[in-house]
Parts: C-alpha cells; structure tokens; sequence
C-alpha cells in the first residue's frame, strides 16, 4: 500500500518533525545528529470463560534525537511533536552533550555505507480486523482448547493486530524509513487428572494475516501440549543426551548471538572473545543471519543506523565467521559495521541480529531419538544461567523421557548443565524448521549433558 502524508500511520508522515529537529538541532549548535520518529497502533483482544476479559486498543507516536558534538554524544525523546516540543527538545538535547563525558567511538555512520534503494520485503499488511473479529477469532482459541478431552480450563486466549511506521533521518544525509505489522494468536490451557496439574500454550504471529495459523489450530496445540505433560515426575540424575525442542532450542542460538555481539567482544566479556576464525560447531553445521527475508519477523531494509544490510554466515561449516557490529563497536575492534546496529528512542544505537537461523539437518526429530535410545527431550525451559565469560550453562526443565528410540513419560523439576562451548561441538540439527520467529532453530541434539534430577 503506498504511503502518502494523508496517510497519518505512514513514514512520509513522520518526516516534517525528523527535519524540523535535525534543523534546530544546528542551529543550537550540534556538529551531527540523527532522529528516528515511530508511530504505532495496536489492538489486543483476550477472553475467559466465553465472554470477552479485556481489550487493549492503543495508538502513539514518539520521536528521539541523538546530538554530536566532537566526541560527545546526548539523546533525548518525546511524544509530542509540536514544534514548541520540538525546538526544547533540540535545545536540551545540545545542552546536555555538551556536558557528556567523551566517547572516542562514536558517531554517526560513514557515507559511502549507508543503505541505497529499497527492498521489496514485504513487512506490512494492510488487512485490518475489528474488536469484533479478533473476539470472534478470541472465541475460537479457547472453543478449541476446550474441546481437548482433559483440559478443564482456558486462559490468556488472545487474539491481536498491530501496525507501526518508523522513519530515520541524519546529517550524513540518510533520509528512509518503512512501514510493518503484526497478527497474533496465542492462548494457554490448563489439564487436570486427580490431584496433577498442568499447563501450556501455544502462540503464532506472523506479518500477514493469510500467513497466520486458525484459531482452532493454535487452542488445540495448547491442550494437547497441557494433557501431555500430566503425570510428570523426575528422571534419575546422571550424564545422558538431551534434544532440545524446536520451541526452546533457539535459546542455544540466542545465548551464540550474545557472545559475538561486538560490545561483548570489545569489553572481553565473550566466552568467544578469542574463536574468531576458529572450528566452534562440527563442519555439517551453518548459522545465518538474513535480514532480507520476505514477511520475516526480523527483516529490515537498512540497519538502525541506515547501513547497508546483507545476508551472512556466522558460522560457515562451524567456523565462526563474523562478529556482529554496530559502528561504534566497529570503530572501537578496528573493523566496518557489519549492518547490526539497532537505533532505540531514546538511546544511542545498540547492537542486534535480524532473522538468525541454524540450519535444519536431515534427521527428523523422531530419527534423532532413535539414534540415541535413551535421553531426555526437552520442551519448556525455567531460568536458564550462562556465564558469559566462561560458558557454562544450566537450566530448569521440563520435557519428555526418551526410552528405547521414542518419547515416553512426561518429567519435570530437574535440572540440566553443561558448557555451551562443548554443546556446540556436538550440536545435531533436526529437519524441522519453521520460520516463526526472529531467532530460530530446528529441534537439537546435544550428545551429553549432566542431568540433576531424583
């Protein structure tokens, strides 16, 4: 849908601000600046017990601005976009970085890397859906996971739309900004057999609304995953594999993208901080990071600093590949951004991925289970602890016991732990990826890890 300034929900609506700022922003004296203006609506509808619990319909637009002068660095923000607004804003923004302690690293992106032209990602939809239908939709999560035999209650059942605009503008001339959406359903149920109970959920959102999973489909995976946890007990401790749902193995990932963040690299605070280069997975194993993928959760067309974005390897045949960078940290490792840098409203640019995936093996889950005979499947996670500079990993769980090839009894209220540098020599993807998220992974296998169970 094209944008135009009739359009009050459109990035061209956000420029005239972005440019009154940046101008008096000068004029009160700052060398550079940049500002990024969003403007976002959202509507959320839950129910219980058949009738609607709450609704959430809710609009706003913010604007933040980041001022330079020499090495100093200030950012502030409002939500008020007169001009008035505007022009103290701009002036208390020069007042304080002239009182800022120097940075030596920051700074506004160079030139010649910023982002040309567009990308047809496709990151908004412009179907809209009323309080009335999102109840109806509301309505049918919880009629789903009701009609599980053994779930005796729904809670949480929600279904939401929302929509935003974002626009960034600086003085070393980038000028661009994009619009996305987002539809969701998500719902928990709860299961109860004599004196046990459980719960689960499940939840699926996607940018377009002919991308998103049925009512029913999301209420019923919420009471067949509550009626299989019941009857859960613990497993005798001791040294076992362990497969790591699908749905909590992206946990694994996260915890890789934190170790090669750059500011994690610059202040040696990385279990990683010397692998650059080195073999961290086995050779079968590929992590990528794409931020242009069509509809993805993570997709953006240029950087929170408008740098260029491009596909990547992180890990290429389980050699660690890259860091991920914004520029200050680039400036301060003597490298170039690598396109992750992530502007906020009110702070300066920080550092973060965009779709980040493992590769999917050739095995499927069940295949894997096989292999192993016995274990533990792992399908929900409680306070998982990771030491940054060291590695060493451990974690609540509940999940699933893996006897003879196949998966058995529920168990919960054990704790598993390793170091994630050896998890990942041995890290086995499964087949069944599914691009539901930002940070993905299919189900893994980790050869062995100490189980403190009974």
């Amino acid at each position: 849908m094209p944008t135009t300034t009739s359009d009050p929900l459109s990035p061209e609506a956000l420029r005239p601000a972005l440019k009154t700022l940046l101008f008096k922003a000068k004029a009160f004296g700052a060398e550079q600046a940049d500002a990024l203006a969003t403007h976002g609506r959202s509507l959320h509808v839950t129910v219980r017990g058949g009738e609607m619990e709450e609704v959430d319909n809710s609009e706003g637009r913010d604007i933040g601005l980041r001022v330079l002068i020499g090495k100093r660095q200030a950012c502030v923000s409002s939500s008020d976009l007169s001009a008035l607004s505007l022009e103290k804003l701009a002036e208390r923004a020069v007042a304080m970085a002239k009182l800022a302690p120097e940075d030596p690293y920051c700074g506004l992106a160079d030139p010649d890397q910023l982002a040309q032209g567009d990308h047809k990602l496709e990151l908004f939809d412009d179907a809209a859906l009323s309080p009335q239908a999102l109840l109806e939709r509301a309505l049918r999560i919880e009629a789903a996971a009701l009609g599980v035999k053994g779930v005796s209650q729904a809670e949480g059942m929600t279904a939401d739309v929302s929509s935003s605009a974002v626009q960034f503008m600086a003085t070393n001339g980038f000028d661009g900004g994009w619009r996305s959406s987002h539809h969701g359903l998500s719902g928990m149920a709860m299961a109860v057999h004599d004196q046990d109970m459980e719960r689960d959920y499940d939840y699926h959102g996607t940018r377009w609304l002919n991308d998103l999973k049925t009512p029913e489909a999301v209420g019923q995976k919420a009471g067949e995953r509550a009626i299989a946890r019941l009857g859960a007990r613990q497993i005798n401790s001791g040294n076992m594999p362990v497969i790591f749902d699908r749905r909590v193995a992206a946990s694994l990932l996260s915890a890789l993208i934190g170790a090669i963040s750059g500011t994690s690299i610059a202040r040696g605070t990385s279990f990683l901080k010397e692998k650059m280069g080195e073999q961290i997975f086995a050779d079968h194993i590929n992590i990528i990071d794409d931020p242009l993928i069509v509809r993805g959760h993570g997709s953006r067309p240029w950087d929170g600093e408008g740098v260029a974005v491009e596909k990547r390897l992180l890990i290429e045949n389980g050699e660690l590949k890259t860091w991920l960078l914004n520029t200050s940290a680039a400036r301060q490792l003597g490298l170039s951004s690598t396109g992750h840098g992530a502007r906020g409203i009110s702070s300066p640019p920080g550092i973060a991925a965009s779709n980040t995936y493992i590769e999917a093996g050739h095995k499927s889950p069940e295949d894997l289970m096989r292999d192993i005979g016995s274990g533990l499947l792992v399908a929900e996670m409680f306070g998982p602890s990771l030491n940054p500079n060291t590695g060493d990993y451990s974690v609540g769980v509940a999940g699933f016991a893996i006897e003879n090839g196949e998966k058995t009894h529920p168990v919960s209220e054990i704790t598993i732990a390793g170091n994630i540098l050896n998890m990942y020599k041995t890290l086995v993807p499964a087949n069944d990826l599914v691009f539901e998220g930002a940070t993905i992974s299919p189900s893994l296998l980790i050869e062995s890890m100490t189980i403190a169970g009974q």
